[in-house]
C-alpha cells in the first residue's frame, strides 16, 4: 500500500479564512478537508497525514515554511505527494508548486497539484511537476480530485500512461517517441492536416508552438522632475460605496477616482473591496495601497513634475488574463489622452 501525503492551504485546511494567511506550517495525521475525498478515490494508496500552511506565510516565508516542512516529512514514510487542488488562487497555486518543488528534488518521490489555467503557479511550475487542468473554485473539487487520482491509481498499478491531453495535465514542452497504433506514416498526415487547413476544418498540429506574449520594455523618462505620473492599483481601493460596483475578485470592472483636491486618502472615505486578503489595515488608512501621502511629499520635493488627477484600481485576485488584459489597454488608452509620462503601479 503506497503512502500518500496531502498539501492544503489554511482555508481548505479548516483553519480559517484570510485572517489566517500567515499560519505556519503544521502536520497532522489522517484526513482533514480535501483528503478525504482523496482516500476516497485512491485504489493501493492511503493518505497519511495532511501539512496546512498559510498562503501568506509561504509567500512571505518560502524558506522557512519549505524547511518546516521538509522535516516534517523526514521521519514520515510517503510515496507520493498532491497539494491542492489550487484552482485560480494565485498564492495557493505559487505555495503548491512550490513545495510540490522542494519535496520532489529532496525526497525524490512524485508530486502532482491542479490548477486553473488562469492560475500563475501553472506557468511558473508546469516544468517541474504534473499539474493537472482544474476548475475556477472549489465548485470543481471533486472533478479535480478524480482527474488526478485516476493518474495516481494507473502510476500505481502500472497501466500505461497517455500524453498531457489525454491524461488532463498541462503541457510541459517533453516530447516522446511512441509507436502510433494506426501505424500512418507521417506524410499521410501531413497531407490530411494541410487539405483540412485549405477547407477550414479542424484539425490538430502535431508540433505546436508556444505563443509568448512579448512586452516591450518601454523607454526610460529622461526627465523625471518634469513628468506627469499616475497611481494605478490591483488592490481595490475605492470610495466607499464603491459606485463602480467592482467586484471584490474575478473583476471585469475598473474605476477611476479624482485626487486632485487630496493630500492622503482617508479611511471611511476609502476603502479596499479586493476579497484576497486582510482589508483591516487598508480600510485604516487606504494609502498603504496607493501611497497618495508620500506621492504628494515627493510631488512637492519636485522629484517628479505632477500627479495625474485621477487614480486608477481594480482587484487582481482572481481576474483572468484576458480580462487583465483588456482593462489594461482601457487605461492605457486614457493615460496616453491626458499625456501621461510614467505609472507607478503599486503592490499589494
Amino acid at each position: 500500500m503506497k503512502k500518500v501525503v496531502i498539501y492544503l492551504n489554511q482555508f481548505f485546511g479548516q483553519i480559517g479564512g484570510e485572517d489566517k494567511a500567515d499560519y505556519s506550517p503544521t502536520i497532522h495525521e489522517g484526513l482533514i478537508g480535501p483528503a478525504m475525498e482523496y482516500n476516497k478515490n485512491l485504489e493501493g494508496a492511503e493518505v497519511t497525514h495532511t501539512i496546512i500552511c498559510g498562503d501568506n506565510f509561504m509567500g512571505s516565508n518560502e524558506k522557512e515554511a519549505i524547511d518546516i516542512i521538509l522535516g516534517y516529512l523526514k521521519d514520515i514514510e510517503f510515496d507520493i505527494f498532491l497539494a491542492g487542488p489550487a484552482f485560480q488562487a494565485g498564492r495557493y497555486g505559487n505555495a503548491c508548486g512550490v513545495i510540490s518543488k522542494a519535496v520532489k528534488a529532496k525526497y525524490n518521490v512524485e508530486v502532482f497539484s491542479s490548477m486553473h489555467i488562469e492560475n500563475p503557479g501553472v506557468e511558473m511550475f508546469k516544468k517541474d511537476l504534473i499539474i493537472f487542468e482544474g476548475g475556477r473554485s472549489a465548485a470543481a473539487m471533486r472533478k479535480n480530485i478524480k482527474v488526478m487520482t485516476n493518474y495516481v491509481n494507473k502510476l500505481i498499478a502500472g497501466e500505461e500512461l497517455l500524453g498531457a491531453v489525454e491524461e488532463g495535465y498541462f503541457t510541459r514542452g517533453i516530447r516522446k517517441q511512441v509507436w502510433r497504433s494506426d501505424k500512418l506514416p507521417a506524410t499521410e498526415r501531413v497531407i490530411d492536416m494541410l487539405l483540412k487547413k485549405l477547407n477550414d476544418e479542424e484539425f490538430v498540429t502535431e508540433l505546436p508552438i508556444p505563443k509568448t506574449d512579448k512586452v516591450p520594455v518601454a523607454a526610460p523618462i529622461i526627465n523625471l522632475a518634469g513628468a506627469k505620473i499616475a497611481v494605478l492599483n490591483t488592490g481595490g481601493i475605492v470610495p466607499i460605496d464603491n459606485p463602480d460596483r467592482i467586484q471584490s475578485a474575478s473583476a471585469t470592472k475598473w474605476g477611476k477616482y479624482d485626487i486632485s483636491n487630496d493630500e492622503r486618502l482617508e479611511g471611511g472615505v476609502y476603502k479596499t473591496i479586493h476579497a484576497g486578503f486582510d482589508p483591516a489595515a487598508a480600510d485604516a488608512d487606504p494609502n498603504v495601497i496607493v501611497p497618495l501621502d508620500v506621492l504628494r511629499k515627493f510631488e512637492q520635493e519636485n522629484k517628479f513634475g505632477e500627479l495625474h488627477k485621477y487614480f486608477y484600481t481594480t482587484v487582481g485576485t482572481g481576474t483572468t488574463q484576458a480580462e487583465a488584459a483588456r482593462m489594461g489597454k482601457e487605461i492605457v488608452a486614457e493615460l496616453i489622452e491626458a499625456k501621461v509620462d510614467g505609472v507607478l503601479m503599486v503592490s499589494t
